[in-house]
């Protein structure tokens, strides 16, 4: 089972959730701006993947500047505290599966996890080729 923690107004979450479902896997998809986050949650995400609270912070279109979260100093339970409350300052798209825990950032990340590639070409959104006809990345 794989499950996508979405943002569906993400190019990149959208790119990530495509490949998946072009691998011929049907995810699990929590869309976590409208389900948020517990505590223990992002905190086994983190550990799984290796992350610390301050390198899953997202900062562009949040809130992060304005809370004061990018300053030096801010102690990873304000920054989780912070994601508890602002559910849109966890960067995304972080996928769980058997494979391991990633944040898929850029969205071929994700190719790492799947059993399965899917099949070439692929592309995201945006045109570019992330995986040719013959299934090798560029």
């Amino acid at each position: 089972m794989i499950v996508v923690f979405h943002n569906p107004a993400c190019g990149t979450s959208r790119n990530v959730l495509d490949f998946i479902r072009r691998s011929g896997t049907d995810p699990v998809v929590i869309d976590y701006l409208t389900e948020g986050w517990t505590r223990p949650q992002l905190l086994a995400l983190f550990a799984a993947a290796g992350l610390r609270p301050r390198d899953a912070l997202r900062s562009r279109g949040t809130p992060a500047a304005e809370l004061g979260l990018l300053e030096d100093g801010v102690s990873d339970d304000a920054l989780l505290d912070a994601m508890l409350t602002h559910p849109i300052l966890v960067n995304r798209p972080i996928v769980a599966c058997p494979r391991g825990v990633r944040l898929c950032r850029p969205s071929e990340t994700v190719l790492d996890l799947l059993d399965t590639l899917p099949p070439g070409p692929l592309y995201k959104e945006d045109g570019e080729l992330v995986l040719t006809e013959e299934g090798h990345r560029p």
